[in-house]
C-alpha cells in the first residue's frame, strides 16, 4: 500500500493579511508547489491541503497529491478563527489520514505549517485539544511580524519561528524552507523509512527566520 507523507498548510487569512502579506502568501504556496514537483521524493509521498482561517476556517484545497494539486485563491478578511482552523484540521485528518491497522500500515504523521501574524480571536484551546487527540507528526508555527502572540504559538507547539516583517521577500524565504522541509520528510519517509521528529531533523532556517527558544 502507498503510505502518504500528508502535509497541511494553516494559513492566516484575516484582514490584517491584506495586501502585501496575502500576496507573499499567494507566490510562497506558488514557488512550493513548482519546487516540490521537482522532486522525486515529494511527488512519490507528499500529499498537500491548505486550510485558511479568517473569521471563519474553511478547506480551501483537501489533501491532494502534488502533481492535482491547485493552489487557491486567497483573500484576506475577518478576524483570526485560530482555534476553529486547528478543530477542522482534526476533523480532516481523521477523513484523509489513512490509520494503522492491525493488517496494514497506515500513512504517515502529517507535517502541519500554521502562519500567522496575529492573535487567536476564539477559543483556540478547545481546538487544540481536539487536534491533541490525533496522532500528528511535526508541528511548526511561524509567527509573521511583530503583533503576533508567540506565548500562544509556543503552546501549541515547540517548533516556532518569527519572521521580522511580514513582507514579501521575508515570507517568500519562509515558504522556500517550508519547501525545503517538505522535501527533507519526503526524503526521510521515501529513502529510509523515518520520519522527521523535531526541528533537529529539518534543514537549517535561512537568516530571515529565527527560531523562537
Amino acid at each position: 500500500m502507498h503510505r502518504k507523507l500528508p502535509v497541511y498548510l494553516l494559513l492566516d487569512t484575516s484582514g490584517s493579511m491584506a495586501g502585501e502579506p496575502i500576496e507573499a502568501v499567494k507566490n510562497g504556496v506558488q514557488l512550493l508547489v513548482s519546487t516540490l514537483r521537482q522532486d522525486p521524493h515529494a511527488l512519490e509521498t507528499a500529499y498537500l491541503s491548505i486550510i485558511g482561517f479568517g473569521s471563519d476556517a474553511s478547506v480551501l484545497v483537501p489533501l491532494s497529491e502534488l502533481a492535482a494539486f491547485q493552489p487557491p485563491p486567497l483573500t484576506a478578511s475577518g478576524t483570526t478563527s485560530m482555534g476553529q482552523a486547528l478543530k477542522l484540521l482534526a476533523t480532516q485528518i481523521d477523513a484523509e489520514v489513512t490509520r494503522t491497522s492491525a493488517d496494514t500500515k497506515g500513512d504517515w504523521k502529517p507535517l502541519v505549517f500554521l502562519m500567522t501574524d496575529g492573535m487567536p480571536t476564539d477559543n483556540w484551546q478547545s481546538g487544540l485539544d481536539e487536534l491533541r487527540k490525533r496522532k500528528v507528526g511535526t508541528v511548526v508555527a511561524c509567527a509573521a511580524g511583530q503583533q503576533c502572540d508567540e506565548a500562544v504559538l509556543k503552546q501549541i507547539t515547540e517548533i516556532v519561528v518569527r519572521l521580522d516583517t511580514a513582507d514579501s521577500s521575508t515570507i517568500a524565504a519562509f515558504f522556500k524552507w517550508v519547501s525545503a522541509s517538505i522535501s527533507t520528510g519526503s526524503q526521510r519517509v521515501d529513502a529510509g523509512g523515518k520520519e522527521v521528529t523535531g526541528i533537529d531533523d529539518l534543514p537549517p532556517p535561512p537568516k530571515e527566520i529565527n527560531l523562537v527558544v
